[in-house]
């Protein structure tokens, strides 16, 4: 009986076990379209269509390619809390309020960081692209974004 005891004791001390991540390529997927003050971008984006898809999020992976990214839509608009636990690359995240429009951007989340990254507005979703993006192609607070999320799916050149 005592080595029982000992043994549930010894289970009870170890972490506990993370769920195995869910391969992206199982996620949905759609195009999403950011028009900016000088040009229109597209990007075909894994969607995070649940809470243990938003959990994972990004996690492990150990690049992004520049025309992809992660939106992680809600059904209705609230403030939205992100971070970067276990996500190996920097990445730009952008708050899109419920009408389309970018209202913040965090670029270049420093990877592996448990730091809360917040906007105190309510959002329709956040979208992860890879760090440095926002810069390199003029992304800006007021940009507009066209998906099917915020009533307009976007025909762009991207496809899925």
């Amino acid at each position: 009986m005592r080595a029982i005891g000992l043994l549930l004791l010894l289970l009870a001390t170890l972490p506990a076990a993370t769920p195995a991540a869910e391969a992206l390529r199982d996620f949905p997927t759609s195009v999403l379209e950011i028009r900016t003050h000088r040009s229109t971008e597209w990007f075909s984006v894994w969607v995070a269509d649940t809470p243990s898809r938003q959990q994972q999020g990004l996690m492990f992976q150990k690049w992004l390619p520049a025309d992809q990214g992660m939106l992680f839509p809600e059904q209705t608009p609230r403030v939205k809390s992100m971070w970067m636990k276990n996500t190996l690359i920097p990445l730009d995240m952008l708050f899109i309020d419920a009408k389309g429009r970018i209202v913040y951007i965090r670029e270049r989340a420093n990877p592996e960081s448990e730091e809360i990254i917040t906007y105190p507005v309510a959002v329709k979703a956040v979208l992860e692209l890879e760090g440095g993006a926002c810069a390199r192609l003029g992304i800006h607070v007021g940009d507009q974004v066209q998906h099917s999320l915020f009533g307009a799916a976007p025909a762009g050149p991207v496809a899925n």
